[in-house]
């Protein structure tokens, strides 16, 4: 399966946005709802150690980013998450453009994400952006072993598809906007039919899922 060849190899400067309302609203979080938010996500993944995550757009299956649904934050936080979206990804031109992931990744002093590539399906078409909206001089990302500082208010392409990885040897937390973006007129890859084609087969086989039980 390849990826998209419109995605960065390294790192795309996307541009300043104005992330003064939104950094405002996210640091005022409670961690009640980060707690909250962090333990239904349904993102977890091993390399991801303990950065917490509060996921307002996720994709419905690994295989598949065409669909997306909103979580329950969502309605909430559109209103202050659009404006971000839309002037971080303006350099695209995109007249059709799409977001099946959107969230808020924190990561405490000392944590890191160890090396790893997004290997499902869902993340090989998308564009993978960042906005840091809190971040320190002792953070830095790591693609193929090229060490990046990405500044505040600034959004980056990032190349998931490389060997990726962040260290937060500072002092405070490190909080990105982290979304996915791609274009809706964009052809589909020619292996995606076929891949789905398959997961339907193994779904048959499998039969169907019992019912869950409530009491």
């Amino acid at each position: 399966m390849q990826a998209n060849p419109r995605k960065t190899n390294s790192i795309r400067n996307l541009g300043s946005v104005d992330i003064a309302a939104l950094r405002e609203a996210v640091l005022a979080i409670p961690e009640s709802v980060w707690d909250m938010e962090n333990a239904a996500k349904p993102n977890r993944f091993g390399a991801l150690d303990a950065t917490r995550h509060i996921i307002f757009r996720f994709v419905s299956s690994f295989g598949d980013w065409r669909e997306s649904y909103d979580r329950p934050l969502w309605a909430e936080w559109q209103p202050l998450l659009e404006p971000v979206l839309t002037t971080a990804t303006e350099e695209y031109g995109y007249a059709r453009g799409a977001f099946p992931r959107v969230m808020l990744a924190r990561m405490a002093p000392g944590g890191v994400i160890h090396p790893h590539r997004d290997k499902n399906p869902a993340a090989k078409w998308p564009h993978k952006i960042h906005v840091p909206l809190q971040t320190n001089a002792d953070v830095t990302f790591y693609v193929d072993g090229v060490g990046y500082r990405l500044a505040e208010g600034e959004a980056v392409e990032v190349n998931n598809m490389g060997l990726h990885s962040v260290q937060n040897l500072g002092a405070e937390d490190r909080i990105h906007l982290i979304f996915e973006y791609y274009d809706l007129d964009q052809r589909e890859p020619e292996w995606l039919a076929p891949l789905l084609a398959q997961k339907a087969a193994e779904a048959g086989r499998q039969g169907p899922k019992s019912p869950m039980k409530t009491v």
